[in-house]
């Protein structure tokens, strides 16, 4: 495995649908475990609760390099749910990076322009948080099917 990059370690959560994985970033308290949760409940795997540790590595079938994002070593198999506790959840293996929710900036617009984020060098579709019942069911369809005017 060749990364160009050396990895880091983000406060964030990552979940996965589909084989494409979504980093959710933002504060503490910004309702980052709440969103991973909601997409678990929607058939989302978790890849990393509280701590994300992201590299570059090469796709030789793409001929390319991808951001990936895994569970630190040690990181426990749990996810907080706040108000209940920690909760048990099995965690899936590393996975191409796909997309960025940012908690602590609301998303106002009605049907906003597609927003980009970069993360090690790579650009990614940036979303930010949607205070409204629906964001995770959105979400899930980005990751499994993409947007009209996102190159996904």
């Amino acid at each position: 495995m060749t990364h160009s990059l050396p990895r880091v370690i983000l406060h964030a959560s990552c979940v996965v649908v589909a084989g494409r994985g979504l980093l959710i970033c933002g504060r503490s308290g910004s309702g980052k475990s709440g969103l991973a949760l909601q997409l678990m409940g929607y058939g989302a795997g978790l890849v990393a609760d509280d701590r994300v540790e992201l590299w570059v590595q090469a796709d030789h079938a793409r001929r390319e390099a991808q951001v990936m994002a895994g569970a630190p070593d040690g990181l426990p198999a749990l996810i907080e749910a706040r108000h209940v506790g920690l909760l048990r959840a099995d965690l899936q293996p590393p996975v191409p990076l796909c997309a960025v929710a940012d908690m602590d900036r609301v998303e106002t617009e009605r049907l906003p322009v597609q927003m980009h984020t970069t993360v090690l060098d790579h650009e990614f579709a940036l979303f930010h948080r949607v205070d409204s019942p629906h964001f995770a069911a959105a979400l899930m369809q980005y990751l499994k099917a993409g947007a009209l005017d996102a190159d996904v």
